[in-house]
């Protein structure tokens, strides 16, 4: 009897598995089938799943369009930028509270905290005028500067509960040996934490290259657009592009889902090792 309840719960996880994936999936599949239709067949009634007039001129026209290929390199300048500045610092500020104790360390915790909770549509007006005021408006630098204001304070989080489970005792073995706290951090605390490295790194790309509503804001011209913003601008005044919006969204969802297949261990066990605090 107990053999049979136990049957009967694996069926129904398993079934309740697969529901969720169907859901899950079916935007994706439905937004890759679509990239590959004509536009009059996108929303026909009866749908049209598989395209009897399968074509790539959605794909061909995005890579035909000079300013399409410049939304992409917009966004993987930035979002790459925004990665790396956002280790490094993490990094050094996440070593200080793990290791250092100073004056005001729980205020500046606090404020590291609140600021993840404050939500972004919030900040806008202020952002806005004060990139306008520094003349950074419509500029790399005004988007890099932005989303490091909202990915900092979780890659500083991260890495501290990161740090703090590695012993200190290895900071203290490189400096008897004669090296500095650079040499320990670099050479001795870095490589085991590149898990939490690379969850940090995921986490700051995704937040980058898929944000619309600072990349829309803080840019005029088409040359400072991102991909989210382009996917936008193929909504004209009396017609949508609807092909080349799934076949540029497919080509936009590409970056997160390779990094996510080929970082998936490291992303798992940063984020399960970021989250234990010594």
């Amino acid at each position: 009897m107990i053999g049979k309840k136990k049957w009967w719960v694996k069926v129904l996880i398993v079934i309740g598995l697969l529901m969720g994936a169907f859901y899950a999936a079916f935007p994706v599949v439905w937004m890759i089938l679509n990239s590959f239709k004509p536009n009059v067949e996108i929303f026909a009634s009866p749908p049209v799943w598989i395209s009897r007039r399968f074509s790539l001129d959605a794909y061909k026209a995005i890579f035909s369009n000079p300013e399409q290929i410049r939304f992409f390199i917009n966004s993987y300048a930035i979002a790459i930028t925004v990665v790396v500045l956002t280790l490094v610092i993490g990094i050094l500020s996440a070593y200080a509270f793990s290791r250092f104790k100073f004056r005001g360390k729980n205020l500046i915790n606090t404020v590291i905290v609140s600021v993840q909770a404050v939500p972004p549509i919030v900040l806008l007006i202020p952002y806005l005028s004060l990139i306008v005021t520094v003349r950074l408006y419509n500029t790399y630098g005004a988007l890099i500067l932005t989303y490091l204001i909202f990915t900092l304070p979780y890659a500083i989080l991260m890495l501290t509960g990161y740090f703090n489970t590695l012993p200190q005792d290895l900071d203290e073995a490189v400096m008897i040996d004669g090296g500095s706290r650079f040499k320990a951090l670099w050479s001795v605390l870095v490589p085991p934490a590149v898990p939490g490295l690379v969850s940090v790194g995921m986490y700051t790309f995704m937040q980058a290259w898929n944000e619309y509503l600072f990349a829309l804001a803080l840019t005029k011209t088409n040359e400072m657009r991102t991909v989210p913003v382009g996917i936008n601008l193929l909504m004209g005044q009396h017609a949508y592009e609807w092909n080349q919006m799934m076949a540029m969204s497919v080509l936009g969802s590409l970056p997160v889902l390779l990094l996510f297949l080929f970082f998936q261990r490291y992303f798992i066990a940063g984020m399960t090792a970021g989250s234990v605090k010594n």
